[in-house]
């Protein structure tokens, strides 16, 4: 669906109001409004009974009615589709992964484009925005305009490495600082029956979400991803490229295979998934992994009553052959994923309004934290979760259920996470900020039509070989003597136009 028609009257409804939070107002209506929204998570959707919903709702006096397609799917990509498919866009979209499809409908009538709006009526991202400009860069469409507002994160930090020290300690050996330490490591985690059991069922290395082998070989000075999301481009030096054309890549497969031979990376790491972290540490045979700071943090005081001496503890990114140390893996600053007004809504001012309440101090707090008195108490000016809150189970997992830190479009704030965070990723945070290991992130596009063409006719395909070609070299090897045949069949699939397309982009809206 390429063309979608446009109601010029919602378009243009833009005049002048009283800024709604003027005084600090919460109040956007007297009488009380109603807009669908449409927005869906893998992990939830749209629920008008979230109490988040229900604050929101009393203090604005605007309600959302759910109209979420494809709540039997997990894939937002396909609910998304069956949305659009439909014909009968919701006042609201929103939800994973929006900014591909609201950039390329925007400029075609489908979706608000939201910068006057921001401008007249929504003093709260009108500041946050003119504070970080570059976030409004990468979230603009190609035609200048912003039609999504997007969700925002907090925080610098995303996976690390995470090492046993009670089998180091064991083992005598010291935190490896380089790649051939790491390998002498992982060898003995393999050889020597760290976990005392006198079988040799240990795992030296495992992850969950199998995409975090391949930072790997960063060891080899290769790239695996240029932001938060797997298999991503990258920027070098202003010049968009893809980590799966390049030598350290080469190099890094090549060994990750031959690590994969030796027993040292889990047999089972394209089909463990998610219950890798869990099984594998409960069981005491997982030796290192890469994974989020906080969550993973939490299997110290967790198995340390069952495992004894159980210490898994952050290391620094080992040096790479030619001695870089890289924590390739950050957090994105502006996420593709928040909500965007329709060709549909019929009042466009106070829907901006109402996305503008969620950058209000209040209107973020709810977002972040839930309820006051309920999830949180203020101490000192700060949203403080109550102890019964935390004790209940995962903080995220029941934020989620209550419609806080959910993907609608506002500023994180990091200050949620570290009050559950334990101390041991504290320190491991403190350790990757004192060694400054971050790399630059590509932050993504918005292309034109003759960009977007090049795109879709030519890179699902070449990712499709490129993921193909990755596995069969992890499992079987033969990395080395493909490489060129591997290197002309992308130039043949339109690899290099596809550069061409992404540098075009990224100039006219980065430079």
């Amino acid at each position: 669906m390429r063309k979608l028609t446009m109601m010029a009257a919602a378009m243009l409804s833009t005049a002048m109001v009283t800024p709604a939070f003027a005084d600090g107002h919460l109040k956007i209506t007297d009488e009380p409004v109603e807009f669908t929204v449409h927005l869906h998570n893998k992990r939830y959707f749209y629920d008008s009974e979230w109490p988040v919903e229900q604050a929101a709702r009393a203090m604005t006096g605007v309600s959302l009615v759910g109209a979420t397609f494809g709540t039997n799917t997990p894939s937002s990509a396909e609910a998304h589709n069956l949305m659009l498919a439909s014909g009968d866009i919701p006042h609201i979209v929103g939800g994973d992964k929006i900014k591909d499809m609201v950039n390329e409908y925007g400029p075609q009538g489908a979706f608000v484009p939201l910068n006057d709006l921001i401008a007249e009526h929504a003093p709260n991202m009108k500041a946050y925005f003119e504070q970080y400009p570059e976030k409004m860069a990468a979230v603009s469409s190609f035609d200048g305009n912003l039609y999504y507002i997007p969700y925002l994160p907090d925080g610098k930090y995303g996976r690390a490495y995470w090492m046993r020290q009670d089998w180091l300690d064991k083992l005598g050996l010291e935190v490896p600082t380089n790649v051939e330490e790491l390998h002498t490591v992982l060898t003995a985690f393999r050889n020597d029956d760290p976990n005392g059991n006198g079988l040799k069922d240990e795992v030296p290395f495992f992850v969950r979400q199998w995409q975090e082998l391949l930072r790997l070989v960063t060891l080899w000075d290769g790239r695996s991803s240029g932001s938060d999301t797997a298999h991503d481009f990258l920027v070098q030096d202003g010049m968009i490229a893809h980590g799966y054309a390049g030598e350290g890549y080469r190099e890094g497969i090549k060994n990750i295979h031959q690590w994969y031979n030796e027993g040292l990376i889990d047999a089972e790491v394209f089909t463990r998934g998610s219950t890798a972290r869990e099984y594998l540490l409960s069981e005491n045979l997982g030796g290192m992994t890469h994974d989020w700071f906080a969550s993973t943090s939490g299997y110290n005081p967790k198995l340390r009553d069952k495992i004894e001496g159980f210490d898994l503890a952050v290391i620094e990114p080992p040096a790479s052959i030619s001695g870089v140390q890289m924590a390739e893996h950050r957090r994105i600053p502006v996420k593709p994923d928040g909500w965007a007004i329709s060709h549909t809504n019929p009042d466009p001012v106070t829907t901006i309004k109402y996305f503008d309440f969620y950058f209000t101090p209040e209107g973020r707090r709810l977002a972040n934290f839930g309820i006051e008195g309920t999830h949180y108490e203020v101490v000192d000016g700060e949203a403080i979760f109550t102890k019964e809150f935390m004790d209940a189970g995962p903080v995220n997992s029941q934020l989620y259920q209550v419609g806080a830190q959910i993907q609608r479009g506002y500023p994180q704030d990091f200050k949620y996470e570290i009050q559950w965070t334990n101390p041991s990723a504290v320190k491991g945070i403190e350790l990757y900020d004192a060694g400054d290991f971050l790399v630059e992130q590509f932050l993504g596009v918005a292309f034109n039509e003759e960009e977007q063409g090049v795109y879709d006719k030519n890179w699902s395909q070449i990712r499709t070989y490129m993921l193909e070609k990755q596995q069969e070299w992890v499992l079987g090897g033969g990395i080395e003597e493909e490489w060129d045949d591997y290197m002309a069949t992308l130039d043949k699939m339109g690899f290099n136009d596809v550069l061409a397309a992404m540098q075009s982009a990224y100039d006219r809206q980065y430079n």
